[in-house]
């Protein structure tokens, strides 16, 4: 009994908030007012987009040297390039590749946001990793821009006769209205799933690997015997679930990747 209540004791002057690390935090001051209600202070959220996107322009750049034998560092560009254009080729035909330079950046993008908020900078004072994609407004934007490309080609390519996307051939008349209503819904709902889909996924693996984080610190607090029992399993399983999220890092940048091509495909190739 009395060692549980040590656990609990440590576990209270330890106690890890497993939200915190979404909170959004101004660095420059807070007042940045347009007006009433319009704030647009530079935060810990932009700071890490704009080190993501200096990142990428970084990437790409260093591959950009055209050597005749080209280094590790063209080879890796090219070969993350060719993987986007057989993506897209893949799943929207050859008038997918003028959509390449889009996709990549969207791709990379999103898995240097990804694998930046696992880097373990807290090591260091003052600094603190922020996953942006882990927030649905910044994954809202991205959807959002997917899905204006989708709106703009679709009705660029083929006008009004883009909403016969809705409308499923050789169907009884009886069945096609309510199954038309069906099909626009699912097309309309296609950007919020888009997002959340990214966002649930990374803010679940940093929730639980500050959860496991707690119980490393209430075990370390609550003496050998019961630290031991309940810091060294947690300190394993935090290590597993941090492999496991660089890969679900890659899997998530791959799957909006894929699916923005998938909805590009329908409004360049209507059926």
């Amino acid at each position: 009994m009395a060692a549980a209540v040590q656990a609990v004791e440590a576990a209270e002057a330890g106690k890890v908030d497993p939200m915190k690390q979404f909170t959004i935090e101004p660095l420059l001051g807070s007042d940045w007012q347009l007006s009433d209600g319009i704030n647009i202070a530079f935060t810990n959220s932009a700071l890490w987009m704009a080190i993501t996107a200096v990142l990428v322009w970084v990437f790409v750049a260093g591959g950009m040297k055209r050597q005749l034998v080209p280094g590790r560092w063209q080879m890796a560009v090219e070969s993350m390039t060719g993987f986007i254009d057989d993506l897209l080729e893949a799943n929207v035909g050859k008038a997918g590749r003028k959509y390449v330079p889009y996709i990549f950046t969207l791709f990379m993008f999103i898995l240097f946001g990804n694998l930046l908020g696992l880097v373990p900078v807290g090591l260091i004072p003052g600094i603190h990793a922020f996953t942006f994609t882990s927030h649905f407004t910044a994954t809202g934007v991205l959807a959002i821009m997917s899905f204006s490309i989708v709106l703009i080609v679709g009705f660029w390519k083929h006008g009004f006769h883009f909403f016969s996307l809705f409308w499923p051939s050789n169907t009884p008349a009886f069945l096609a209205l309510p199954i038309s209503l069906i099909e626009f819904v699912s097309f309309m709902v296609r950007p919020f799933s888009l997002a959340l889909r990214l966002f649930v996924a990374m803010m679940a693996g940093h929730v639980l690997l500050k959860v496991l984080a707690s119980f490393v610190i209430a075990g370390g607090g609550a003496g050998p015997a019961l630290g031991a029992a309940i810091g060294i399993p947690s300190f394993v399983l935090m290590v597993a679930i941090s492999a496991l999220e660089i890969l679900v890092a890659g899997i998530q940048a791959y799957v909006f990747a894929l699916l923005t091509s998938l909805y590009i495909n329908d409004a360049e190739n209507l059926h």
